[in-house]
């Protein structure tokens, strides 16, 4: 696969660029809107169980905080970096403003690979995070969760950690989300995020004619969002030709039993080399004879050079940025249907915002009120999205950023511009 010259960062600032002309924003709100509030670069120097020392770089960053607190996941990777933070900050201010929770836009980042590490070990990279970051977090200032190599076990540390450090059994209100259920979290977190890819590709076949039942899908990225959107929409009737991870992909033309994938892949570690689907590439999975396409892996997978070869009708955006700006022309010209990131992947922080404020007042939630919060939420702001399209003659991302910068430009605005 051809490397992008994008990354996330150079995609979120295309992507308000574009927005701004469409808008007409003035160019000093342009320039406030592209730069950061606030980016911080953190040195660790935790010890691991071994005995060795270790120094570890760690980022946060706060991109817009007009509609209320930063928002964002921590993402542990062995190459992330502040650009990326960035990037993935500013997509935030845009996904919290376009689903209406009153958050703003905020990432973390921890530049160490968590593969191959003991889970001792990685707990002890987390705390050292925590304590590096504590003036950083908070109800009212940053509110973290689980991303790329992070998970509820991670949160459930750093709730923890903020508490211990204050002599407390728990924090003075929610300054994380994603914990496990017993700490606080709350049912139907862990699968939000591909519930909510789910429910706007099933509103995306309805508002294209298309049955899904008779749809064919290919799922790039079988994490925690591409597996569990795999598994609600097989549930539904369609068929799943073609599945990746980090390792490989797999396909089957006849159709992939994704249960029992699942239970193969927590077994052996990996889609690829599961026994009843043919070995193939990731770019395979992107190109493959599909209706459905959901990228649910990483950013920048689909470039120009890919999106030439997507036979996909419908293109749902499970990860963050997974689309090249010039990726993007060429799906608008290929009128490939584009469920944007920033809306399809948005039931993430919707139910983290549930999770805020059942924890804010002690509420307790049950599963069926969360997936009923959430599937009315993304399905109306899905339908929003769509009438603001058609009305306007736009593509769907381009509605979706029209909608979101409109909305933080007015909170903007409506602060004044003295502190």
């Amino acid at each position: 696969m051809k490397k992008s010259i994008f990354g996330i960062f150079e995609t979120a600032k295309s992507n308000l660029e574009q927005t701004a002309i469409r808008l007409k924003l003035e160019d000093a709100m342009l320039k406030r809107l592209l730069e950061t509030k606030e980016k911080i670069e953190i040195t660790l120097n935790p010890t691991l169980t071994n005995g060795k020392h270790i120094q570890v770089k760690a980022f946060i960053v706060r991109h817009r905080d007009s509609l209320g607190p930063a928002k964002g996941g921590i993402r542990m990777s062995g190459n992330v970096t502040i650009d990326d933070i960035q990037g993935l900050a500013m997509e935030m201010t845009w996904k919290t403003a376009l689903i209406g929770v009153p958050f703003g836009g905020g990432k973390s980042g921890i530049c160490f690979d968590p593969s191959g590490i003991t889970a001792e070990d990685k707990e002890i990279i987390i705390r050292s995070f925590t304590r590096g970051a504590m003036r950083h977090i908070g109800p009212e200032i940053y509110v973290p969760a689980p991303d790329m190599g992070t998970n509820e076990m991670d949160m459930g540390h750093i709730r923890d950690c903020l508490a211990y450090s204050w002599g407390k059994s728990v924090t003075n209100g929610c300054y994380v989300t994603g914990k496990p259920v017993i700490l606080g979290g709350i049912l139907g977190r862990k699968e939000a995020t591909g519930r909510g890819v789910a429910y706007t590709t099933v509103a995306a076949c309805e508002k294209q004619g298309f049955d899904i039942k008779s749809a064919r899908v290919a799922v790039q990225g079988f994490g925690n969002v591409g597996s569990i959107a795999a598994m609600i929409i097989s549930e539904l009737g369609a068929k799943i030709v073609a599945v990746s991870d980090v390792t490989g992909g797999i396909k089957n033309e006849q159709g992939i039993d994704i249960k029992h994938l699942l239970s193969y892949v927590k077994q052996c570690g990996q889609v690829y080399g599961y026994p009843l689907a043919e070995k193939c590439s990731n770019e395979d999975v992107l190109t493959s004879n599909c209706d459905i396409l959901v990228p649910a892996a990483t950013q920048s997978v689909i470039t120009a050079e890919i999106a030439e070869n997507i036979k996909a009708k419908i293109i749902a955006e499970g990860a963050n940025s997974p689309t090249t700006p010039d990726a993007d022309e060429i799906f608008d010209k290929k009128k490939i249907f584009i469920i944007p990131d920033i809306l399809c992947n948005a039931g993430g922080v919707f139910v983290s915002y549930l999770e805020y404020t059942q924890e804010t007042q002690r509420e307790q939630m049950t599963l069926e009120e969360v997936n009923s919060r959430l599937n009315n939420r993304i399905v109306g702001k899905f339908n929003e999205v769509y009438d603001y399209s058609k009305e306007h003659n736009l593509t769907m991302r381009q509605a979706a950023m029209n909608i979101a910068i409109s909305k933080v430009v007015e909170a903007t605005y409506a602060m004044g511009i003295l502190p």
